[in-house]
């Protein structure tokens, strides 16, 4: 029978080394795509998270933190999260291809100059790829958050992160790190307070 105990701490212990070796490797990129980010809000821009599954949920968690900041002295920042629109994306999902649900609500919604965020574990998620594709045509900051060997996204983003593992839990606890990361740290370089 597994030790349960043990293997707690075995899989925590993987999930803090991995991320540990992805910051140490990203962090110079990590503050060059905060940097961009900040400066694309100070122009006005909006943010577009999207992503599916628990990128799904990954990608509304980053638009709420950006929407409603934790820290009360951090303005905030106009985020809207794709999947939270699930009539939408049903509807397009049924009546043409669900491939097509995020790129159809960029197309109308985005403009040249805005930011998206983009999340999958795998980098080759079709809906993603399909949005990204469509936000390198408006003219959008493309931000990407992948997993694995990154699939797509690499060629099709401005700034792509990608977590080298083939577990998806340990590349979503990398991501959420991650949010959490960007989102301070486009506040740091908007000239606020280091205070987190």
């Amino acid at each position: 029978m597994t030790d349960l105990a043990a293997a707690a701490v075995r899989k925590a212990r993987e999930s803090a080394q991995l991320g540990e070796r992805f910051f140490a490797e990203h962090a110079a990129r990590i503050a060059d795509c905060a940097r961009a980010m900040a400066h694309a809000f100070e122009q006005g821009a909006r943010l577009y998270t999207l992503g599916n599954g628990g990128s799904a949920c990954d990608a509304q968690h980053a638009a709420v933190e950006f929407m409603h900041p934790i820290v009360e002295k951090r303005p905030a920042l106009p985020a809207h999260a794709l999947p939270a629109d699930a009539p939408l994306l049903t509807a397009v999902a049924n009546d043409e291809d669900f491939a097509l649900g995020y790129a159809r609500q960029l197309r109308l919604l985005a403009r040249a100059g805005d930011v998206v965020l983009a999340l999958s574990t795998s980098g080759k998620s079709a809906s993603v790829v399909r949005a990204l594709q469509a936000a390198r045509e408006i003219g959008m900051l493309r931000v990407g958050l992948a997993g694995k060997d990154g699939g797509r996204m690499p060629e099709l983003c401005d700034h792509c992160f990608t977590v080298p593992s083939f577990s998806v839990h340990r590349v979503q606890e990398t991501h959420g790190t991650l949010l959490h990361v960007l989102w301070d740290l486009v506040h740091v370089a908007r000239g606020e307070e280091d205070v987190l």
